[in-house]
């Protein structure tokens, strides 16, 4: 029997956790140890203080869904998503390649396929713009066939998750490159929008008095064979939130701006965008998604 005073206890906990048979869980949850009573002992929580952390992460707990991830905002609003992001970007690939963002809480798996030219919006109208590039090799080759994932906001800053019934897909798709690397599909122009705010997370970022808004944006995700996958998002310059991201997703390369007249667009008079993506190879395991489809953390039924 040992007496445990407020520094011991740490090492002792660590102690019975030393025959974890996995030596990265073990890594993992010793550093977590160390860290969280460190934050006690810095802070001096009190008991009721614990209590209610407790609370607001049973909370979040609770109001995640097949359809939202709470707990996915919550690592983005606190910046922890966009940290593992650039550590993961840093590592494991040969070169540099156009620069990730983050997934966010509102991919879905299985969009619906959309022919080159096509257009993503199926159930909502707006201002239509075009976007189109070539998803390049780090010594600027195409990359032939690679698909892309495409998913954003409608024109009223609104997800298909969020405006419609969940068996709707709206505002997402996904394309596959023609054989040098090409793509262009037709969108709406998106709005930015406020996070959900009607949970536990948003209740703490407007007791943090922040405004809790992101910047108009559309996200991207695109995978080829031996490479390693790149998700990103592009920005639009004229949204007066692109500086104050609420979970600190923008990079200045990966902000755009729509303009008529640009002399390769593949279709005339209508606002267009180039952006061309970058694909590193794959030099190191691993995925690059901080983020998932809500449906795979929490199944239905």
């Amino acid at each position: 029997m040992q007496d445990l005073d407020a520094n011991d206890i740490t090492d002792a906990v660590i102690a019975q956790m030393a025959t974890t048979p996995d030596p990265r869980m073990r890594e993992i949850m010793e550093a977590a140890v160390r860290h969280l009573h460190a934050f006690a002992r810095e802070v001096n929580l009190t008991p009721d203080e614990w209590l209610k952390g407790i609370a607001f992460l049973t909370a979040v707990g609770q109001m995640c869904s097949p359809i939202r991830q709470e707990f996915i905002l919550l690592s983005d609003v606190l910046g922890l998503s966009r940290l593992v992001n650039v550590m993961h970007d840093s590592k494991g690939r040969e070169a540099a390649g156009t620069e990730t963002s983050l997934l966010g809480p509102f991919f879905r798996e299985a969009a619906p396929k959309v022919e080159l030219g096509g257009s993503i919006a199926v159930a909502s109208d707006g201002p239509e713009i075009m976007i189109f590039g070539q998803v390049r090799d780090t010594e600027g080759q195409g990359v032939p066939h690679a698909v892309i994932d495409v998913w954003q906001t409608d024109a009223d800053g609104l997800y298909d998750l969020q405006a419609h019934d969940p068996s709707v897909m709206d505002m997402r798709g996904q394309l596959r490159c023609d054989a040098e690397g090409r793509f262009h599909f037709r969108t709406l122009k998106p709005l930015g929008y406020s996070i959900p705010m009607d949970g536990p997370v948003g209740e703490m970022v407007r007791q943090q008095d922040r405004h809790g808004f992101r910047p108009a944006h559309i996200h991207i995700l695109v995978a080829a064979p031996g490479y390693r996958e790149l998700v990103t998002a592009l920005y639009f310059a004229d949204d007066a939130h692109v500086d104050s991201d609420t979970v600190f997703g923008v990079s200045k390369s990966l902000v755009i701006q729509e303009s008529l007249g640009l002399p390769d667009a593949p279709v005339p008079g209508i606002p267009s965008i180039r952006y061309d993506f970058t694909m590193s190879r794959e030099s190191e395991g691993g995925g690059g998604r901080v983020g998932s489809d809500p449906s795979r953390l929490v199944p239905a039924g």
